[in-house]
């Protein structure tokens, strides 16, 4: 009924695309497992950037069929990149806690695409609650974006001012806790399965743990990334079409970046400005102070090659100690 009572009011247009944008993803997600994926097997670097570079593509085409197509023209498509480019920047952290995790654990390289191909299944469907819910009280309650825009002044310079050495607790986790409590465990990998058989009863394995922690780390990044996404636009499906193309590029960046990640330290800082503007953008209208979709993107757009750029001209301080400690 919610997901009913949101799509109602949009457009026919819309809905065709909508329509398209789903075929998109249950096409390429049943390929990806039942096809291309159906054994175990490591990601290549090489493979990875096909991947990367078919994505982008395939996101971008679909903002230009939301620029041809669809009611909200050139301003909706402005606006479905802007989501897009801020929730593919903040996964850039996400990969790197996702890869802290999968480290913690052991898990076998072999391993991290299902488990990423699981983790982003679940992040598509609770991210979509997460939007429509969202939508539903905004439309009810209008001032909740301003209770986001400050959320996301807070966390602009949380971020900014956080070290960069991301640390995980596994033991602290209340989901881990909560599976480790009450669901009957093996330390057996079986063969990187998530819930095998032992002695005729059921039983979880350490890789279902590990999906655990890493479902719940999307869902902490989603409480950053929905409101920058709905300081952007008010539209839910801008926000969720470019939400899930992101989610979907997530995992061959992944395989990308995983061993050069720690390479674009001034990325942080970016992703705390662009978080701190989107959310001061917001707190302006309660002024009367508009800052245009055009603005926002460029702003976005400067941010990120900008931090890209100086990441990999500008060397880090602790780097030159570290060749000194090599060569002594």
């Amino acid at each position: 009924m919610l997901l009913f009572s949101l799509f109602r009011n949009q457009s026919e247009r819309e809905t065709i695309l909508f329509g398209v944008f789903a075929i998109i993803i249950i096409l390429f997600l049943v390929l990806d497992l039942g096809l291309f994926h159906k054994q175990a097997r490591r990601i290549s670097t090489k493979s990875a950037l096909y991947q990367s570079i078919f994505w982008v593509c395939i996101s971008t085409l679909f903002g230009f069929f939301i620029y041809k197509y669809d009611d909200s023209g050139a301003e909706g498509a402005v606006e479905y990149f802007s989501a897009y480019l801020t929730e593919y920047a903040l996964s850039v952290d996400n990969i790197f806690v996702i890869l802290l995790i999968l480290k913690y654990f052991r898990v076998k390289e072999e391993y991290y695409h299902k488990t990423l191909f699981w983790g982003i299944l679940g992040a598509i469907v609770f991210r979509g609650v997460f939007i429509f819910v969202g939508a539903y009280l905004i439309h009810q309650f209008h001032w909740i974006l301003y209770i986001f825009g400050v959320f996301l002044i807070y966390s602009g310079i949380r971020i900014y001012f956080e070290d960069g050495d991301e640390k995980i607790e596994p033991e602290k986790n209340p989901i881990m806790k909560f599976c480790l409590r009450f669901l009957p465990m093996t330390k057996n990998e079986h063969g990187g399965s998530f819930v095998v058989r032992e002695n005729g009863r059921l039983v979880f394995t350490p890789l279902f743990l590990v999906i655990a922690l890493v479902e719940t780390t999307d869902l902490i990044f989603a409480v950053d990334s929905i409101p920058a996404a709905f300081a952007i636009t008010q539209n839910e499906f801008l926000i969720y079409t470019s939400n899930i193309f992101a989610v979907m590029g997530l995992r061959a960046m992944f395989f990308l970046l995983a061993g050069i990640i720690d390479k674009f330290y001034l990325l942080q800082k970016g992703l705390s400005i662009i978080l701190f503007f989107i959310g001061a953008k917001m707190l302006l209208e309660i002024f009367d102070i508009d800052v245009g979709v055009y603005t926002s993107f460029s702003v976005i757009i400067a941010t990120l090659t900008l931090s890209i750029i100086f990441s990999v001209l500008v060397p880090r301080k602790d780097e030159p100690e570290e060749k000194d400690e090599v060569s002594s």
